[in-house]
């Protein structure tokens, strides 16, 4: 696929995951999709794999965190890999706690499906937003 298609595949996996219309999000990845989302320490931490993986992680994140996305993001693409960089606010809604992540996603396309998403996020100022507060010990 060229440059152009990759991008445009990766733009209509965000908007299918904006718009939460599931089946689209499934038809635009490989059934052994990797998303992986670094940092420990708050909720959406971890490696997801597969189908269920990505509908595990979507589920959880429209449950968890509300965010938004003050500018459109910018898409950079070289060969079968495209790169989101963008910038969300929000909060975690078990704290109430907000949070600014500058981010960028770097994904692999092949054949026209995403195959392995990398966020590179920040991840202290979401860890930050998921602490609760401990009450002091005795």
């Amino acid at each position: 696929m060229s440059v152009e298609k990759n991008v445009q595949v990766v733009k209509d996996f965000f908007a299918a995951i904006g718009s939460g219309d599931k089946q689209r999000v499934l038809a635009l990845v490989t059934e052994d999709i990797e998303w992986i989302v670094p940092g420990e320490g708050w909720p959406l931490a971890g490696t997801h794999r597969g189908h269920a993986g990505l509908a595990d992680v979507l589920q959880k994140a429209s449950e968890e965190v509300e965010t938004t996305y003050p500018k459109p993001p910018t898409f950079v693409a070289q060969g079968n890999r495209v790169l989101v960089v963008g910038i969300a606010t929000g909060k975690i809604k078990a704290t109430n706690k907000t949070f600014e992540d500058h981010w960028v996603f770097d994904i692999t396309v092949r054949n026209g499906k995403l195959t392995n998403i990398r966020e590179y996020i920040d991840t202290q100022a979401l860890a930050r937003a998921s602490e609760t507060t401990a009450s002091p010990k005795p």
